[in-house]
């Protein structure tokens, strides 16, 4: 069993100690840390307290956390589109609407699950949950990602996407039409002070740079294509809703009124890399999928 210390700093006095403690670990929800509390996992100054209890300053606090579920991961034959594949990767389009890797609770249909009927080589570096996951993209965007097929191809292509030696462009349809033909957003990405299930710009983020350039301008929205040179939750999603052209669809990021499609307009067309075993440069490119195309051309007989 894993367990987390921490003493409460001057800043966080005052706070409850539900928010205090899902603050220090992105992937600690404050929903999570909630159920915790209920079940005396929580302890401030060797007590157990409620989630409304008022942290102090110098509270000494200690959460024992669990080991996780461990989950049978079912293969299932999910008819992937796979754009390349060989000994070491493997890269497919994934479908919108697709949940990447299991989770508790979401156990089926993933692209994961999909993965495992495919192919029975994967890399265990991210344990049972994410065999093979490089990096995600979340459910509603649609586009190509990288799977590595064995530890070593793992390593070598995430010290790829730390180097950010990766080529990662995607189309969105935002909200709002851009002036500048070009520009880069560079602000850091971390969880959302006021909303744990958020991203948002924070001070002490982590590093986060997107450069985006116009493709196409219609009446009130616009074509985009954004390139990552680092990899944030939500970064593109985050990033244009902090310029004030929020994507087209997003429920999370963007206003109520929007269009009305199911899911943020965002695809992930160009994947580049070095492959780990040749060291030859590969890029794949994706076309939109057909509810993208059709919003695009809407959009058009509008203007």
């Amino acid at each position: 069993m894993e367990q987390l210390h921490f003493t409460v700093s001057e800043e966080e006095k005052g706070s409850r100690i539900d928010k205090v403690a899902s603050s220090k670990e992105e992937s600690y929800s404050r929903s999570q840390v909630q159920e915790w509390l209920k079940e005396g996992r929580v302890l401030v100054n060797g007590r157990p307290v409620k989630a409304n209890y008022k942290a102090a300053a110098g509270d000494e606090v200690t959460i024992d956390i669990p080991d996780p579920e461990e989950l049978n991961i079912e293969a299932e034959d999910l008819q992937l589109d796979v754009y390349y594949e060989d000994e070491d990767v493997i890269v497919v389009n994934k479908p919108r609407g697709m949940v990447v890797h299991p989770a508790p609770g979401h156990t089926t249909g993933t692209l994961v699950n999909g993965l495992m009927y495919h192919c029975k080589d994967l890399s265990g570096i991210n344990g049972v949950m994410r065999p093979g996951i490089v990096h995600r993209i979340d459910k509603d965007t649609s586009g190509l990602l990288m799977v590595a097929k064995n530890d070593l191809a793992h390593e070598k292509l995430v010290n790829q996407l730390v180097e950010k030696s990766v080529t990662r462009k995607y189309k969105a349809v935002v909200h709002g039409v851009i002036q500048h033909d070009f520009g880069t957003i560079d602000a850091p990405i971390g969880r959302d002070t006021k909303d744990r299930q958020k991203m948002g710009i924070v001070d002490h983020g982590k590093v986060a740079v997107t450069h985006f350039h116009v493709l196409e301008r219609f009446t009130d929205f616009t074509l985009v294509e954004c390139e990552l040179e680092t990899g944030r939750t939500h970064q593109i999603r985050v990033h244009m809703k902090y310029i004030g052209f929020p994507l087209a669809g997003d429920p999370k990021y963007g206003p109520r009124k929007t269009l009305d499609i199911d899911g943020q307009a965002l695809h992930a067309g160009v994947l580049g890399f070095i492959h780990p075993r040749t060291n030859e440069y590969m890029e794949f490119e994706a076309a939109p999928p057909a509810e993208f195309t059709t919003l695009v051309d809407e959009l058009r007989k509008k203007v």
